[in-house]
Order: C-alpha cells, then sequence, then structure tokens
C-alpha cells in the first residue's frame, strides 16, 4: 500500500475513535478536558516506566489511562469543593500533572530513548509503525486504533439514551432514575483510554484536534444527536485523509496540515451551516428587519384606517414624514409589502389588504 493512504488510513481511524466521545465533550462544555487529558497522560507513562523499567510493557498505557481518568477526578473534587471555578481547576490539574510528568521525564529517565519533543508534539508520520507484540505478533497502531473505535461506537450505541439524557439535562436524567455522575466518569473513562492509544500514534497535538474539531464542526450543522456523531466522525475523517495529502504533497508536518485541515471544516461549517451559519444568521437578521418594517408600516396604516387623518397618515408621499424614514427607504418598503400582499395602492394612497391587516392586528393581539 502507498505509505501516503495507509498513514491516512490510520489517521482517519484515529479521528473517528476520537470524535464520538469528543462530540459529547463538545455537547457538555468540556472540550478543554481533551486538552488536559491528551496532556497529563506522560505523567501516568512516567510513572509506569519508572515502575516496570520496559518502554514496550502494556504497564505504561495502563498508566496513561490511569492518569487521564485521575485528572478528572480531581477537576471534578476540585469543582465540587466550591472553592475553586471549572475553568481554574481545569488549569490547576492540568498544570500540576503536565510538569510532574516532564519533572519526572527529565529527571529519573535521562539515559533512556524518551524523546521529549515526541511526547510533547508527536510524530504521526510514524503512525504506521508497529509499536506492540501480540502472542509473538507486532501489532500496528491501527488495529489498537480500530478497536477503540469499535469499543467506543458499541459504547455510544449500549448507553446512548443515558448518554443523551445526562449531556442535555442531566437533573431530569437523575429524576427519571439515570445516574449522570456515574455515566461522566464512565465517559471520562473513554475519552481517557482513547486518548492514550491515539497519544501513543499521533502525539498530544492531533489528539486535541480530533476530539475537538469534528465535534464542533458538526454541532453547526445539525440539531440532533445521532447525525452529530456520524457527521462528527465524516469530519474527522475528511480531514484526517485531505491533511495527510496535503502534508505529502507541500513536504509539511502531518499534525500541523491535518489539524488545519480539520480548522478549515470548521471553519467552512462556521460560515455556511444552514442555521447556525454566519451566512444564515447574516441572513436572517436581515429577513427580520426587513419583516419588522413591514409590519410598522401595516401597523401606520391600520391605526388610521377609516379615520380622518387616512388620507394625510396613508398618502404615498407623506410616508416618510410620519414614519420618520427617508423617503428612499419608504419605496423600498412599500415595494417589499406589495410584493408580499400586505398592501396595494389606491391612487396616491396606500391600503391594506386582508393579509396585510391579519399581520397588523397579530401585533397588537400579542
Amino acid at each position: 500500500m502507498n505509505p501516503t493512504l495507509e498513514l491516512a488510513l490510520v489517521l482517519a481511524v484515529t479521528a473517528c475513535a476520537c470524535a464520538l466521545p469528543g462530540a459529547f465533550l463538545v455537547l457538555r462544555r468540556s472540550a478543554m478536558t481533551a486538552d488536559a487529558v491528551g496532556h497529563v497522560l506522560l505523567f501516568g507513562i512516567a510513572l509506569a516506566y519508572l515502575a516496570v523499567r520496559d518502554l514496550n510493557s502494556p504497564w505504561l498505557m495502563v498508566g496513561a489511562a490511569a492518569s487521564g481518568v485521575l485528572a478528572v477526578v480531581l477537576v471534578e473534587a476540585l469543582e465540587k469543593s466550591g472553592r475553586v471555578k471549572a475553568d481554574a481547576a481545569l488549569g490547576l490539574v492540568f498544570a500540576a500533572l503536565f510538569a510532574g510528568g516532564v519533572l519526572v521525564v527529565s529527571a529519573s529517565v535521562r539515559n533512556v530513548h524518551l524523546d521529549v519533543d515526541q511526547v510533547l508534539l508527536g510524530v504521526p508520520e510514524l503512525a504506521t509503525e508497529p509499536r506492540w507484540e501480540l502472542f509473538g505478533t507486532a501489532v500496528a497502531p491501527v488495529w489498537v486504533l480500530g478497536a477503540v473505535l469499535v469499543l467506543n461506537a458499541a459504547l455510544v450505541a449500549l448507553f446512548y439514551k443515558e448518554l443523551k439524557h445526562t449531556t442535555f439535562d442531566a437533573g431530569h436524567a437523575a429524576a427519571l432514575g439515570f445516574r449522570p455522575a456515574a455515566i461522566h466518569y464512565g465517559l471520562m473513562t473513554a475519552v481517557s483510554l482513547t486518548a492514550v492509544a491515539a497519544f501513543d500514534a499521533v502525539g498530544p497535538v492531533l489528539v486535541v484536534g480530533f476530539f475537538v474539531l469534528p465535534g464542533a464542526t458538526a454541532y453547526l450543522l445539525t440539531n440532533r444527536l445521532g447525525a452529530l456523531l456520524l457527521l462528527a466522525a465524516l469530519a474527522g475523517a475528511i480531514g484526517a485523509l485531505s491533511g495527510t495529502f496535503a502534508a505529502s504533497e507541500l513536504g509539511t508536518t502531518t499534525a500541523g496540515a491535518v489539524t488545519t485541515a480539520l480548522g478549515a471544516l470548521f471553519v467552512l461549517a462556521l460560515a455556511f451551516a444552514p442555521e447556525r451559519g454566519l451566512v444564515a444568521q447574516t441572513v436572517q437578521r436581515v429577513r427580520r428587519k426587513r419583516r419588522f418594517h413591514e409590519l410598522m408600516l401595516a401597523v401606520h396604516l391600520l391605526t388610521h384606517e377609516g379615520t380622518p387623518q387616512e388620507a394625510d397618515e396613508a398618502r404615498l408621499n407623506g410616508l416618510h414624514a410620519h414614519l420618520n424614514w427617508p423617503p428612499e427607504f419608504v419605496a423600498r418598503v412599500v415595494a417589499r409589502a406589495e410584493r408580499n400582499r400586505w398592501v396595494r395602492r389606491d391612487g396616491q394612497l396606500l391600503k391594506l389588504t386582508d393579509t396585510g391587516r391579519a399581520a397588523a392586528r397579530a401585533v397588537f393581539a400579542a
């Protein structure tokens, strides 16, 4: 297989594996937890190595996963103490465990080939190389990440209802008999395990990108949880594939190119999403503003309809003085109201149609 294509497939599997739990982190407004977990893994890896003195030992992964769960538990404990807010608790724990990991690596394993830059930044270009042996057979990261992807998909399918209720309304979920705390720690454990596998393959930069950006992109595109999960996985895969091939063509780093591709997908969604996109929201604001002015015109005409003042108040060339609008602006509003069949011309007077009269009366009724 072509090396670039092989690397792209490995990163696409990694992106999908991270995107599923990452989507829930985005929905729970805990996206930065992925950053914290992705970096504190170094603390667990370093301590596990000190215990086993073997860089190929699976206990390093166990230590990394345990440090991720420990970070989540400490953040929750600090937040529940009432002395520290959530963002400050996350910063404190992240900084302490991250610094502890760097300190242990720098001070205790100086003579071991444990590259600090590789640990901190990651080298996804090496993600296709086998890392472990299982029963004498070399195991590539793609198989481990594939297993993690299947596990995450199975967990989401099995606990979909629980995750949905506890994510959107934890209080209501508790009233229905669910256990939000247990679901939360279960989700964080899945995040930690996924981060461990992805960290080993691609490094913390892409781990954070894969956890956060696909979910944030999907959030802009849909209001349905099931569709959001599928779109998050799809966005992660597209970003991984396009970024890897772009890095190969441009001769740049894979981590930077893939993260940039994921960011570009998010920017596109931010700009052009059907409902939450900036373009759609701008169009909606313009439409609401136009509707408001048309309603003001209709209310003005209804207020003076059938009164002695109607001949003056509804006169086309005098509306600008009564509504305090520039004449050219009045012409545009009247033209739109005519297209909507709210008003009609009767010589120099402007008359309400039944539709326009009903719209104006609805304003008074409200």
